[in-house]
C-alpha cells in the first residue's frame, strides 16, 4: 500500500524591501533525524544550515521556488507568495496526497488537498522543514547581493528595512533588485533615485 504523503509548504522574505520571496516544499519520510528542527526564525544560522543539507539528505523530495522582485510588483507580495508556494509544490519529485501549509491562506490551483495552519512552522515538522529550506534560500541570494553592491550591507539586515538599510537607499539609489511597490523604495522613485 502506498504510503500517505504530506508536503510542508513555507515562505521566507515577505517583509523585506529588496530580492525574492522563496517557498519551499518539503515530504519528509516515516523515518527521519533532524534533530533540533523548528521554526527557521528560532534557530541560528548555523544550526539552519545544517539542518538545511540534512533535510536536503534525507527528504522524499523538496523543493524550493521563488517569485521574483518583478512578479511582486506586477501582483502584490501577498499574491508573489502564493506564486512562490505554488511552483514549490509542483515543483516536488513526488505528487503529496496533502500539503500543509504555513499560515491562514492556501494558494489557489494547487492540484492538490491543502490545508492553511498558523503558526504551522512550530507543529507540523514538514513546515518546519520547509521553513529552513526556504530561509536559507533567501539568506544565500542577500550574501550575493552583499557581494555585488556592499555598500548596502544585505549581508547584515538580509533586506529588511532597517535604519542602515534606509540610509544605504538614500545615499545610493533603488538597485533593479529592490521591490518597487514598497513604500520606501517608491518613494525614492518618485524623486528618480536610481542606483547609478
Amino acid at each position: 500500500m502506498t504510503p500517505f504523503l504530506t508536503a510542508g509548504v513555507d515562505e521566507a522574505g515577505r517583509g523585506p524591501l529588496v530580492g525574492s520571496v522563496f517557498a519551499a516544499a518539503v515530504i519528509l519520510p516515516e523515518h527521519y533525524d533532524l534533530p533540533g528542527l523548528t521554526d527557521s526564525k528560532k534557530l541560528s544560522e548555523k544550526k539552519r544550515d545544517r539542518l538545511a543539507a540534512m533535510i536536503k539528505e534525507q527528504a522524499l523530495a523538496w523543493h524550493i521556488a521563488h517569485a521574483d522582485p518583478q512578479e511582486i510588483a506586477e501582483l502584490n507580495i501577498l499574491h508573489a507568495t502564493m506564486l512562490a508556494m505554488t511552483r514549490a509544490v509542483q515543483g516536488l519529485a513526488v505528487a503529496p496526497h496533502k500539503v500543509w501549509i504555513d499560515g491562514n491562506r492556501v494558494p489557489k490551483d494547487l492540484g492538490v488537498a491543502a490545508e492553511a495552519v498558523v503558526k504551522g512552522d512550530s507543529k507540523i515538522i514538514e513546515i518546519s522543514a520547509a521553513s529552513v529550506l526556504a530561509k536559507t534560500a533567501r539568506d544565500a541570494e542577500m550574501y550575493a547581493l552583499a557581494e555585488r553592491y556592499p555598500q548596502y550591507g544585505f549581508e547584515k539586515h538580509k533586506g529588511y528595512g532597517t535604519a542602515q538599510h534606509l540610509a544605504a537607499l538614500q545615499q545610493y539609489g533603488v538597485l533593479p533588485e529592490h521591490r518597487r511597490n514598497f513604500a520606501p523604495v517608491k518613494n525614492l522613485l518618485a524623486q528618480g533615485r536610481l542606483f547609478e
